[in-house]
């Protein structure tokens, strides 16, 4: 089965019947709203750098100002971007069924801003900041700072975001772990499943029983139950896809 609008009509019913969804988005959700991806990001002066001068705990003890004006250019483009109809789409669907998890690999705070609840981010957030000495979160700073202090204690600031070599918030991961083992439906949504461990998840959920989406611009349209891959731009597939579910729901009385 390749018809993309096939695919759409089994997991919409997949969707409308679960008792749990889960979804996992990547890079690929955040790129549909001009958002580019780490290395994409690194164009003009940034081109120079390598990766882990720019984003790993090393390379914030070398040069913690570089890292610093690296992220306050990557928070700008974060906040003038927009949630995109793949965002949207996330939400409504959190409506339709009775639960839904959403985990992201994403930095950006899009799925909040577009009205997804209790995000579960295993990467962190670039709108916030984390104390290098007592921990302490803060959501906003002194952004004119080129070496931001912790209004606490004064100790340095540094992005609340994971950094090579770090681990995810062992929160974060549970909680992941925790939904895709006990969820109906799994979606994968534009990541390219290599980094672990989010890779795994789809798998899991696999593997416990579920129905799994996986779709992005790296695969092809095919259905071989209960695995689904769909080639597509999120915001033209998710968008269609939720619309299906709602039209069930509604011949459904619900």
């Amino acid at each position: 089965m390749n018809d993309l609008d096939d695919v759409i009509t089994i997991l919409a019913t997949a969707l409308s019947t679960a008792r749990h969804v889960t979804v996992l988005t990547g890079a690929g959700v955040s790129a549909e709203s001009g958002i580019p991806t780490f290395r994409d990001a690194q164009t003009g002066l940034w081109s120079h750098f390598d990766p882990e001068e720019l984003a790993s705990p090393a390379g914030f003890a070398r040069n913690p100002a570089l890292v610093w004006r690296w992220y306050a250019e990557r928070r700008v483009k974060a906040c003038t971007a927009q949630p995109n109809p793949a965002h949207h789409a996330l939400a409504d669907l959190a409506t339709l069924v009775p639960r839904l998890t959403l985990v992201t690999q994403n930095i950006d705070g899009l799925h909040q801003r577009a009205g997804s609840p209790q995000v579960i981010e295993l990467h962190g957030n670039i709108h916030r900041a984390r104390c290098t000495v007592d921990g302490s979160i803060h959501t906003t700073w002194d952004y004119d700072e080129e070496l931001p202090q912790c209004p606490n204690c004064g100790a340095l600031l540094r992005p609340d975001v994971v950094w090579f070599g770090e681990y995810l918030p062992p929160g974060a991961l549970e909680a992941a772990y925790a939904a895709t083992l006990d969820c109906d439906v799994f979606c994968s949504i534009g990541t390219s499943g290599v980094v672990e461990p989010a890779a795994s998840l789809p798998r899991i959920a696999l593997s416990r029983g579920a129905t799994v989406l996986i779709l992005n611009l790296e695969q092809t349209t095919t259905a071989r139950s209960p695995l689904f891959t769909v080639y597509g731009k999120a915001g033209e597939v998710l968008p269609r896809l939720v619309a299906a579910v709602r039209s069930m729901r509604r011949q459904q009385g619900e």
